[in-house]
């Protein structure tokens, strides 16, 4: 199978909303880290919840070469690490700045709606 194929799931976004839709989430990323990285004194755990942090975004930015490569069940894989780390940041964040963990909502939404699409084309092209 080529990636230049003609499949798509049904419920697969149009590549016009894709990018304004990552700005949104990028933006918000951002925000939310640098909310941590300002009360970094005051934050419980803050190396760990730092590395977590990094460790979902660099998984995020590997992605698309995995996805890419037509290696849907690691890239399947990868999205759900991405969703386990955003969510232990949520849970590390909650109480002590909440604003800072309503700000992952959004994009653990956007990237478990990815691995639906992700499964679809892994279930598609399986071997």
């Amino acid at each position: 199978m080529s990636f230049n194929s003609e499949y798509e799931p049904f419920f697969q976004p149009p590549g016009w909303l894709v990018r304004p839709v990552w700005i949104i989430l990028y933006t918000a990323l951002i925000i939310s880290i640098s909310l941590v990285y300002s009360r970094r004194e005051d934050i419980e755990k803050y190396g760990f919840i730092v590395t977590v942090f990094l460790a979902q975004i660099l998984l995020n930015l590997a992605w698309p070469t995995v996805f890419n490569s037509e290696q849907y069940l690691i890239s399947l894989v990868m999205i759900g690490a991405m969703v386990a780390l955003s969510s232990v940041y949520i849970y590390l964040t909650w109480k002590q700045l909440p604003e800072a963990s309503k700000l992952m909502l959004p994009y653990i939404a956007w990237v478990t709606f990815a691995g639906f699409i992700n499964a679809a084309y892994y279930i598609k092209f399986r071997t």
